[in-house]
């Protein structure tokens, strides 16, 4: 400082001010956005519920993980640090990750995971959405203890297309195992019978008391009378889709999987795995002599066994006495529908219709590109020699695919071995775009219920419009599958149940303002139509997001080759992507 010129023309501060209008008025996107950094550690922590004391495989020591906010167009950097033994990788479940495949997350997909005593850092922006949406883990059933809400605001001055929530909360459902989830599913996968179940569900980490030794860990909701609260809902579960309900309240639904809807009310709410609901909760205008259960129990359509319990949590009205708390209130209870409700599902999710207005339009693809027709189910695969398997026919294997093809992970990351040119002996760009074999997809099924196995995805140049029929079967058992696509929305334009026909059914396509999402329902014993556009190179996979099923096979990846312009293009990997 001391050898400055004293003769320097300040500029006045009026001048200043009107420079600075200038140039914000100019770029009016970069004004606002920031790079948010956060740190994963990933570490172990002991966490008891039901009397069952598990070292659980936590983000941070937290169980569920940390919040992750953010706003619209702003650049997120996680670096995840891996103090455990075990393998991990961490997948932002909905966030579009254009141009930054390497970090979608699904381990050998986009990367290979995160060994013991690595670190990789996530990087990728946020770009046209907001909302809420999850991150959980993407490797074998880690994500049982790993997942957490991503909160993503919308831009500065930008405001809810409805009336700003006294409050926000989210509400994570999840799943409990009293042992170690992955020895569940690495038994499984040995003995080729169907899983153990967990033993609980849980409303932010706490399975509530309906459960024995658990009364102490009931989640509660405290709120005043009078006020709209806004629950972000998210079903982070493994392996099974959720019905929710409070007791004499109707909730309002305003968004799903990070896309405002045309709201709607509802008593009773279903969310699948990888889903999320926002809903408002409009509190009584005055203090009530009760409190509330909230229940999320869960909906199956399928043979075999399931997790058939129920988690609980508490509305409390806030008293501004103490006084008033000596009094013991009745505690009302919500009624969830049965267990196997699927007309009601079927009507619950027809219900979401997108805003599809000037401020948030529906870009619906009116002309389709591409068609392919997938059947998506159960089937088996044959015994080892000389081992004795617990399949769902003599001596068999559970298995799941995608147009009879069960997936199988390859040993190295796909998009690496896409990227440099090395996906001989990898994977194959042979994917049936059809069953190989057709067969009465819903009615009696085939005697042969033997898949093929292998590591094959569909190629799709830049900029496609892609329509996607998938198709459920009943072979082993008819059963829904929420289907999660990387990288992409997707517009569902529509659903049936029986086989789909392809003279009839398009005729009934919503165009104008279907649901687009993530995640969606594969009817029990029926089909779901969706189109979504290929403007996100790289590679992508699409999964149920029934953990289970995942494992059996049910997966495949697409590959979106690059467009002309520069920000159409996969950019090279960061340097400390993991290696094999």
């Amino acid at each position: 400082m001391g050898n400055s010129p004293r003769s320097t023309v300040l500029p006045s501060m009026a001048a200043l001010q009107l420079l600075c209008f200038f140039f914000f008025s100019l770029v009016p996107d970069f004004a606002a956005a920031i790079t948010r950094q956060y740190t994963f550690n990933i570490t172990h922590k002991n966490f008891t519920r039901l009397c069952h004391t598990r070292s659980l495989v936590t983000v941070n020591g937290q169980f569920p993980g940390p919040r992750l906010v953010a706003r619209e167009g702003d650049q997120v950097l996680v670096k995840v640090v891996n103090h455990v033994a075990e393998n991990i990788t961490i997948h932002w479940h909905g966030v579009r990750q254009l141009t930054s495949g390497w970090a979608d997350g699904p381990a050998y997909v986009t990367q290979c995971p995160i060994q013991t005593g690595q670190a990789y850092t996530y990087n990728f922006t946020i770009t046209g959405q907001r909302g809420t949406l999850l991150w959980h883990a993407h490797i074998s059933w880690l994500r049982s203890s790993l997942y957490g809400p991503i909160i993503i605001l919308p831009k500065l001055n930008e405001s809810y297309p409805f009336k700003k929530p006294y409050k926000e909360i989210p509400i994570l459902f999840g799943e409990w195992f009293n042992v170690d989830p992955e020895a569940v599913i690495a038994q499984a996968l040995q003995t080729g019978a169907g899983p153990n179940v967990s033993d609980a569900y849980t409303i932010n980490g706490l399975p509530g008391p309906l459960y024995n030794c658990s009364a102490k860990d009931t989640y509660k909701l405290k709120v005043k009378p009078g006020k709209t609260y806004l629950l972000r809902l998210i079903n982070a579960a493994l392996n099974d889709e959720l019905f929710f309900s409070i007791a004499n309240h109707t909730l309002t639904v305003v968004e799903a999987d990070a896309v405002y809807v045309k709201p709607f009310e509802a008593d009773t709410l279903l969310i699948s795995p990888g889903q999320t609901t926002n809903v408002l909760l409009k509190t009584k205008p005055h203090l009530p002599n009760a409190t509330f259960y909230m229940f999320a129990g869960p909906y199956f359509s399928g043979m075999g066994s399931f997790d058939n319990s129920t988690t609980a949590g508490v509305l409390v009205y806030k008293h501004p006495s103490s006084n008033n708390h000596l009094k013991k209130l009745p505690t009302l209870k919500p009624t969830l529908p049965p267990i196997n409700a699927t007309g009601f599902v079927a009507n619950f999710t027809k219900k979401f219709r997108s805003l599809a207005n000037a401020k948030f339009p529906a870009n619906v693809p009116q002309t389709v590109d591409r068609k392919f027709f997938f059947t998506v189910g159960l089937g088996t695969n044959p015994c080892p020699k000389n081992t004795t398997c617990q399949g769902p026919n003599n001596n068999t294997k559970f298995a799941a695919s995608i147009n009879n093809v069960s997936f199988v992970l390859p040993s190295v990351a796909l998009l690496q071995s896409y990227f440099f040119g090395q996906s001989n002996g990898v994977f194959t760009s042979d994917f049936p775009q059809n069953p190989t074999i057709p067969f009465n997809y819903t009615g009696t099924p085939p005697n042969n219920t033997m898949v093929s196995n292998g590591t094959k995805a569909v190629v799709l140049t830049f900029n496609t419009s892609v329509e996607l029929v998938m198709q459920g079967t009943s072979i082993v058992a008819a059963e829904s599958h929420p289907l999660h696509l990387h990288g992409f929305n997707f517009f569902v334009v529509g659903q049936g149940f029986g086989n789909y026909d392809p003279n009839k059914d398009p005729s009934n396509f919503n165009l104008v303002d279907p649901m687009e999402r993530n995640t969606a329902g594969v009817p029990a014993g029926g089909w779901i139509a969706i189109r979504f556009l290929a403007d996100n190179p790289g590679v992508w996979f699409m999964h149920c997001h029934l953990d289970v099923h995942t494992s059996w096979g049910l997966r495949m990846a697409w590959i979106v080759l690059d467009g002309p312009q520069p920000n159409q293009k996969i950019p090279p990997p960061p340097s400390d992507l993991p290696k094999c």
